[in-house]
């Protein structure tokens, strides 16, 4: 990438912080932030029977296998649909590999009859904000900016400078392809 690139990709990172940075809200265990699509961290997700009073049916764990999260198949049964994705929070990892299979996991918990989706990682600020904002760009076709400022009006959320960066990617791609064939 050209330094003058760079520069406004770093420039379009900050614009998106702050917005992000204008969310009013405390930080609590869990927000539904879209309907039936909650994000929640750690605690809330090995709170078994909490999920059942919410209705959770689909548990998203966006931060499998790693110090502090129990969640995985075997913890929760069949009482939950599962899938874990092993995601770091750094500035290195690559999360936009897992936007897809993500977006198809919640995408179809939604259909289903009761369908309510449970997206955590450890804080339920990084990780799982950035798949639900790549599943509101996905499949509710709202632009990168959009999708901040509904979730910001629901949780805080604060997802890092890499997983911006890759949702920008997403954003521009997707609206490249709005411009070639835009959704009637």
């Amino acid at each position: 990438m050209t330094s003058q690139k760079q520069k406004q990709r770093l420039a379009e990172i900050r614009a998106l912080e702050n917005i992000l940075d204008g969310c009013k809200f405390d930080l609590s265990a869990v927000d539904e932030v879209w309907p039936n699509l909650y994000i929640g961290n750690v605690a809330i997700a090995q709170n078994r029977s909490a999920l059942k009073r919410m209705g959770i049916t689909h548990i998203l764990n966006a931060a499998h296998a790693k110090q502090g999260s129990l969640g995985d198949e075997s913890y929760y049964g069949t009482a939950f649909v599962y899938y874990g994705i092993p995601a770091d929070d750094s500035g290195r990892f690559d999360i936009s590999v897992h936007f897809r299979p993500a977006t198809d996991f919640i995408h179809k918990a939604l259909k289903k009859k009761n369908g309510k989706v449970l997206v955590h990682c450890i804080m339920g600020v990084s990780r799982s904000a950035t798949l639900v904002l790549s599943y509101l760009m996905l499949r509710q076709h709202l632009t990168l900016r959009a999708a901040i400022q509904h979730v910001i009006q629901r949780r805080p959320v604060y997802p890092n400078r890499n997983f911006l960066g890759l949702l920008l990617e997403l954003d521009t791609q997707l609206q490249r392809k709005r411009m070639v064939c835009p959704i009637l």
